[in-house]
């Protein structure tokens, strides 16, 4: 799976937050504007960049800078680790989006994390694996991450929906410190607003042969990247650094766009932190 963000997007993300024109930034870090437009817009590097320049330009990391023009890519991951999951990507209005489905073995209690654009595959895998869905965990109420959301309500009415959202009715809203059980699983929630209000992390845990922690970030951050700041930048990065780099190093980190990573991978590799 290709990454969400090419070397271009992370410029033109890095450069938004530093709030910064092409023209000054070209000043800042010695590009010219045409070449920070093609970098931009290609993802693609024609000459040496002095990546010390541009890093304290922007105020993100010179080495993950060099990095990402060098098209790093997270290591895959071995899903087979956690047998009780499965990523599903859907496309739509030209996104392409991951959601993800969690349950229990003992129980066959099923959850799922935001819905895609298609719920179709989603259906099949639980009558596949003869699971029942009790949970929709929603990580941000952005169109693409809750386009299935009525097909899925409608096939499964006493659903139980958990959302950060202030529009939620208080029965489905998440809160502080809750641990939702699954026999044996057990989910819990971090906030990361930043890059939407109700932006929000569930992280699930206990699960067999002690696998790692599965965190289910939405859009908060990205292999190599992150969202855009919409509420806040600096909320952003902030909320990543403490309710999600806080993890293990080994927690597998599904974002809601590109490929899975770690918090180890990001740590060591993501330009912005």
């Amino acid at each position: 799976m290709n990454l969400e963000d090419h070397f271009g997007d992370v410029l033109r993300k890095g450069r938004t937050a530093a709030d910064l024109t092409v023209q000054q930034l070209s000043v800042r870090a010695g590009l010219g504007e045409p070449e920070i437009d093609q970098i931009e817009e290609s993802g693609k590097v024609s000459r040496a960049i002095n990546f010390q320049e541009l890093g304290k330009a922007l105020g993100m990391d010179p080495k993950k800078l060099e990095r990402s023009a060098g098209g790093w890519k997270p290591k895959p991951v071995d899903l087979s680790v956690w047998q009780q999951l499965r990523m599903f990507t859907s496309e739509g209005d030209g996104i392409t989006v991951n959601c993800f489905l969690v349950w229990e073995e003992i129980s066959r209690e099923a959850a799922l994390f935001d819905t895609g654009f298609d719920v179709e595959l989603i259906f099949k895998t639980l009558e596949k694996e003869q699971v029942q869905l009790k949970h929709l965990f929603i990580t941000h109420s952005h169109p693409d991450h809750i386009a299935g959301m009525e097909k899925i309500r409608e096939r499964f009415p006493k659903l139980h929906l958990h959302s950060n959202s202030k529009n939620a009715p208080p029965q489905h809203r998440n809160r502080a410190n809750d641990f939702i059980h699954m026999n044996s699983l057990r989910i819990t929630n971090r906030e990361t607003p930043g890059h939407a209000e109700d932006g929000v992390t569930y992280i699930v845990g206990n699960w067999p042969e002690d696998a790692p922690h599965v965190a289910i970030v939405g859009d908060a951050i990205f292999a190599g990247s992150m969202g855009r700041g919409n509420q806040s930048w600096d909320l952003a990065k902030q909320k990543v650094r403490e309710n999600i780099f806080s993890l293990p190093s080994d927690t597998l980190i599904c974002p809601g766009h590109g490929p899975l990573t770690t918090v180890q991978e990001e740590k060591e590799n993501n330009p912005f932190f």
